[in-house]
């Protein structure tokens, strides 16, 4: 068995009217449904914004605006059976293209050979009993900036 490493990754939180974007996912080895901002690995030797925008690209074919630092996360879990770790770095931005803003849309984010659907879901609904955004270290910075627009 190969030598388990922490993986760095870039995801990027995009909300718009009261709703974010993700990408939804499904644990095969538990059947769980799970949400996840969009974004991926940084490459030795790239930049984390750099990936970030890379990976928007490749996925979705969008470019990024806006791009702000928001915070360092920490995420150690099981999908698909096997244990992994990640260590996030988390930004808020947004798509250049408005064409992406239509929250009742269901977008296909193609990653690798896999594809996976992309779609707007109600801030409200991130809470411990709602929908699975995972990690739930994201939860603090999707709910303060909500808190923030709604006073």
């Amino acid at each position: 068995m190969g030598k388990q490493r922490i993986r760095p990754i870039a995801l990027g939180l995009i909300e718009h009217q009261g709703h974010v974007f993700v990408s939804q996912g499904n644990d095969s080895a538990s059947g769980e449904v799970f949400y996840r901002f969009p974004g991926g690995g940084i490459d030795f030797g790239e930049s984390s914004i750099d990936a970030l925008k890379r990976e928007f690209q490749e996925e979705l074919q969008a470019d990024l605006t806006n791009v702000e630092y928001l915070a360092c996360l920490e995420n150690i879990f099981t999908c698909h059976g096997k244990s992994g770790h990640e260590l996030i770095q988390l930004f808020r931005c947004d798509f250049v293209d408005q064409g992406f803003y239509d929250v009742n849309k269901v977008y296909t984010l193609l990653e690798g050979k896999d594809k996976h659907n992309a779609i707007w879901i109600p801030i409200e609904q991130i809470r411990p009993e709602g929908l699975n955004l995972v990690p739930k270290t994201c939860h603090p910075y999707v709910h303060a900036s909500w808190d923030k627009n709604a006073t």
